[in-house]
């Protein structure tokens, strides 16, 4: 599951200074100045003025038929990627719990941690947290944070029964999409464990796992379209049933 480690300092990634992390932390008035000064472009400067950003519709999610249930407001942080931020990393997570249990840690701000989305085992549902928009709490990597869009799977590391054939095409899919929209490769180098970054205690997926299969299907899986960018969720984001056991960390 994502942890708390993503919400705060850490590894970079070597991606330099954070810098709407320096204006959310404090001080934005004389911090301003120097990031806008170590940026690009004066024209592509507007969204980094604190308060201004695109419009935004509640309720709206990135992928299509997914279920809007929002993360609580302190498991993520707004921002305007890709314009602030390049999005060029996908990460797969386990969050050790079920579905609902999943949801619900999402929601409690004192967990400090959400992914993007949440993929149902039995029939691949697919819950949508944070919008894509936004820098979601799930690295334990400011930097990898700052990049990446996060997708956790329901079940363990160590139960490889949940991992079905239904939620790998689910979450195929939804990956599909999400690499589409940012151009990111279709690769191995892109769409990594959360095992993969940097200074990260977590092991999931898991051995268990199939990057082969997972990857082949990502390759093969047709994104599916919106009518329209940031679409109506399907649902009404109410947490129904919980069982299992959540381990945040």
């Amino acid at each position: 599951m994502a942890g708390a480690k993503g919400s705060g300092g850490g590894a970079n990634g070597g991606r330099g200074i954070s810098r709407r992390g320096l204006l959310l932390a404090g001080g934005a008035a004389v911090a301003g100045g120097a990031v806008y000064a170590l940026s690009g472009p004066a024209e592509d400067m507007w969204w980094r003025v604190p308060g201004v950003d695109r419009p935004r519709e509640d309720g709206a999610v990135d992928h299509p038929g997914a279920e809007w249930v929002p993360a609580s407001a302190a498991n993520w942080r707004r921002a305007d990627r890709p314009s602030d931020y390049s999005i060029d990393r996908v990460v797969i997570h386990v969050p050790q719990a079920t579905f609902p249990v999943t949801l619900k840690v999402f929601q409690d701000p004192g967990h400090r941690a959400a992914t993007h989305y949440v993929v149902r085992s039995a029939d691949g549902h697919v819950a949508q947290l944070v919008r894509e928009l936004d820098v979601a709490y799930h690295a334990g990597n400011v930097g990898f944070n700052e990049r990446s869009v996060g997708i956790e799977h329901e079940g363990w590391v160590d139960r490889p029964r949940y991992l079905t054939e239904t939620m790998y095409r689910a979450s195929a899919v939804l990956t599909a999409g999400i690499c589409e929209r940012y151009g990111i490769p279709r690769d191995r180098e892109h769409i990594i464990g959360h095992v993969e970054v940097p200074g990260t205690d977590h092991t999931c997926p898991g051995p268990h796992w199939d990057w082969d299969r997972y990857l082949r299907m990502v390759r093969e899986a047709k994104p599916l379209k919106a009518a329209e960018p940031g679409a109506k969720a399907s649902g009404s984001g109410k947490l129904t049933g919980s069982t299992g056991t959540p381990k945040p960390r």
